[in-house]
């Protein structure tokens, strides 16, 4: 028999905002509510426990996770110029960006930019992020910029001396015990669908929905990471035990404290924004937490010692699918009362 949160689910489902979900609530002791439900696109195979969902911009805060553990072993601090890590910046208006002002989404980088349209390799992609103009100066104001985001996973890889995968998997994957996260492709048999993408002319499975992420390798700060469901679920409960594995306490709460005026953000986290949360405004003041153009999020409350995880396919078959703003904040007010 399905839960107040299945049903929830189940019913978006029938309203065809995604194929598939999958869910997990809980404390660090285990889950309260969990399940899977649906089938990896529409009329495909069941979703199950070890299907591999796009995580989309979840994958900012993991990387997040990864400069506050650099931060945390002394080879970056959150106050660094950009340029004293990505040279090619020195002498140019960015050059004096923080990491913290890229962590807030402070920096001055527009958001919401298609550069692979006019930018379709690499180089040329990282060097219109170089050379674009800033939206606003640095500090002014918060503006969501995946920019800022694919800049941190080349801090990451310049002050960590590896790959951003690698990092990852040492910093993130492998003291939190998540065995099946990393970087795609992902093995297109568990992968969930994403999108019908006109720029790609098929459904997309296994690839990184975010088109800047396929022009930049599919490895890098803003999006790529694809997870089963219990990989997310434990991240949330090793968050909601306090992060201990992962980095020192100071730090730890330095990210989550929200750092703006306005929109309010952490470093590389969502706090809860009332109104204007996309979770909804009953979870506790100092939760936080991120969502991904998936469909996918993970939250935390602090104070509540609680997880919430909800990962969705609702960009399938198309990203204009409607439904996932009301179903997303009615799936947490009812998880908040479990």
């Amino acid at each position: 028999m399905r839960t107040e949160l299945g049903k929830i689910l189940d019913a978006g489902r029938e309203n065809r905002v995604f194929s598939a979900a999958a869910w997990s609530v809980g404390t660090a002791d285990g889950a309260l509510d969990r399940g899977v439900l649906g089938t990896r696109w529409h009329g495909g195979p069941d979703a199950a426990e070890d299907s591999r969902w796009d995580l989309a911009s979840v994958t900012k805060p993991l990387v997040g996770l990864v400069i506050a553990a650099l931060a945390d072993r002394g080879l970056l601090t959150f106050e660094d110029p950009l340029a004293r890590h990505l040279p090619a910046y020195a002498g140019g208006d960015k050059a004096d960006i923080t990491v913290r002002q890229l962590l807030t989404h402070t920096s001055g980088l527009p958001g919401g930019t298609p550069l692979y349209r006019e930018h379709p390799t690499r180089e040329a992609l990282l060097e219109a992020i170089r050379t674009g103009p800033l939206r606003a100066a640095p500090g002014d104001r918060v503006e969501y910029s995946s920019q800022g985001f694919i800049l941190l996973g080349l801090i990451a890889e310049a002050a960590g001396g590896h790959p951003l995968d690698e990092l990852v998997a040492q910093f993130v994957s492998t003291p939190a015990g998540l065995t099946g996260t990393g970087f795609g492709p992902a093995d297109a048999a568990r992968a969930v669908a994403t999108e019908d993408c006109p720029w790609r002319g098929h459904v997309v499975r296994g690839q990184v929905h975010d088109e800047n992420a396929v022009v930049l390798g599919g490895i890098c700060g803003h999006a790529g990471l694809f997870a089963p469901l219990p990989d997310v679920e434990h991240l949330g409960r090793v968050l909601a035990g306090g992060a201990a594995p992962l980095l020192k306490p100071a730090t730890h709460a330095e990210m989550i404290r929200c750092q703006t005026e306005g929109l309010r953000r952490g470093l590389a986290w969502q706090c809860l924004d009332v109104p204007g949360s996309p979770v909804g405004t009953d979870l506790s003041p100092r939760a936080y937490g991120h969502t991904g153009f998936t469909g996918t999020s993970l939250w935390v409350e602090p104070d509540r010692g609680r997880y919430y995880v909800l990962l969705t396919n609702r960009v399938h078959p198309s990203r204009t699918t409607p439904g996932i703003e009301t179903l997303r904040r009615a799936f947490h007010e009812a998880a908040v009362r479990l």
